[in-house]
């Protein structure tokens, strides 16, 4: 297994087979995703790039931290899922943003990944939401604080 940094549209077939099957590729063009300060990685087994997370340098106003990034488009092709590596992505974007000195990360997690996301650590704040042509999401979070995830 190896993560490394990629392009923004090196992302696009994992972000297309998993987070908008049958919609038309276009879809997995995020806004932002070719701002200086957005990152990608991907996970890689033997060549192949199975998972995908991406960090925008994107407030949210539902926190009053200084310094945040927001994670997007975490994604790891279905037959490779439940295999520890969606945790070893979050962990590299987490690293990355500890490197950063960020006080917050957040994103937007899909209904079914909630779990996920909280075995990691993270918290969900406020109600559902519906993203339209997406689904049912929870805006989640973690604090970071002297380089250390809590």
């Amino acid at each position: 297994m190896e993560i490394k940094k990629i392009s923004s549209s090196a992302t696009y077939p994992v972000r297309h087979e998993v987070l908008r099957k049958g919609k038309p590729i276009e879809t997995c063009q995020f806004k932002g995703d070719d701002d200086e300060n957005t990152v990608h990685f991907g996970l890689y087994q033997k060549e192949q790039l199975i998972g995908i997370i991406s960090i925008f340098k994107e407030p949210s106003i539902l926190f009053s931290e200084k310094n945040q990034l927001q994670i997007r488009g975490m994604a790891v092709l279905e037959e490779f899922q439940g295999k520890g590596f969606g945790a070893e992505l979050v962990k590299a974007a987490e690293n990355y943003c500890i490197n950063l000195n960020v006080d917050l990360i957040w994103f937007n997690a899909r209904e079914k990944a909630v779990p996920f996301y909280k075995k990691l650590g993270y918290t969900s704040i406020g109600d559902s939401f519906l993203i339209p042509d997406v689904g049912i999401h929870f805006a989640m979070y973690k604090k970071i604080h002297k380089n250390i995830i809590q």
